[in-house]
């Protein structure tokens, strides 16, 4: 019996522990996740399917806990800085599905320093938004974000983006590395 309740008291303490870790390295990693957080989360062609934010982007938020700080400079609307994921990203559904397209690729200044539970990564990137009447509009951005390790994943529990508009042309070189895979 007592063998029984040590095995039970050992499995119970190692349990939650176990469900806590998160990758610190490899695409379940938070810099990695970052990148694809802006490469393929807010990445939209033309003919995709409509944008729905907690469809789209749960792998990257907790909306079962979407409490946090989030702001963007080019947020649509009243506000820039929002305290609930699930608020934050709704509010760019419209300015997603009024797009025909939107795209992104990355520029320097990746970095990301990782604990056991919690986790701040870095990116800087560029973004050519083309609207349904085809009026581009490009920009320039940085992100940071602050991770959380929730039941063993990354999650999005802070957000600072900052972007400015650019002619086009200032990033297009920008592009041309992501085509030949650089």
């Amino acid at each position: 019996m007592k063998t029984l309740l040590f095995a039970v008291s050992v499995l119970a303490l190692a349990g939650p522990a176990a469900a806590q870790t998160c990758a610190r390295d490899g695409d379940a990693a938070p810099l990695a996740l970052h990148k694809s957080w802006i490469l393929e989360g807010w990445e939209r062609k033309e003919g995709d399917p409509a944008f729905v934010f907690a469809q789209k982007m749960q792998r990257y938020y907790d909306l079962t806990a979407p409490r946090g700080v989030f702001f963007d400079n080019f947020a649509p609307g009243k506000t820039q800085l929002f305290d609930d994921a699930a608020v934050y990203g709704a509010n760019w559904q419209d300015l997603q599905n009024k797009a025909r397209s939107v795209r992104h690729a990355l520029t320097e200044g990746h970095d990301q320093i990782v604990s056991d539970k919690v986790a701040s990564t870095t990116i800087g990137f560029v973004g050519e938004l083309t609207r349904l009447d085809g009026e581009v509009l490009a920009f320039d951005g940085r992100s940071q974000l602050g991770w959380v390790c929730s039941d063993g994943a990354w999650k999005i529990r802070q957000e600072l983006n900052y972007a400015w508009v650019v002619k086009p042309e200032a990033i297009a070189h920008y592009y041309q590395r992501k085509a030949d895979g650089k």
